[in-house]
């Protein structure tokens, strides 16, 4: 999980670190690949299975997006799983 975890924190930087120009494009993007993790993984769930979740594939999402943003887009969703504690998981 600390792997994927590390990847979807620089998806993040990477997307917040973009340039003005691309970043609405990249956020939209963004925006996609989330309502479509909302709906395959639904509004309960920890970083565990988010985490699984991404390992089992992404390729559903990298035709949305550059991989990278899917990394960033799963970086927002882990925000709201059951056991996230602003950047740790929670015990």
């Amino acid at each position: 999980m600390a792997n994927a975890l590390y990847q979807w924190e620089d998806g993040q930087r990477r997307l917040v670190n973009a340039p003005d120009p691309d970043r609405l494009a990249y956020e939209h993007a963004s925006d996609r690949v989330l309502e479509e993790l909302r709906r395959r993984l639904g509004s309960t769930f920890s970083l565990q299975e988010l985490a699984d979740f991404y390992e089992s594939g992404t390729d559903w999402a990298t035709g949305m997006a550059h991989s990278w943003i899917v990394d960033a887009s799963f970086a927002r969703y882990a925000r709201e799983a059951s056991d996230f504690g602003g950047g740790r998981q929670r015990a």
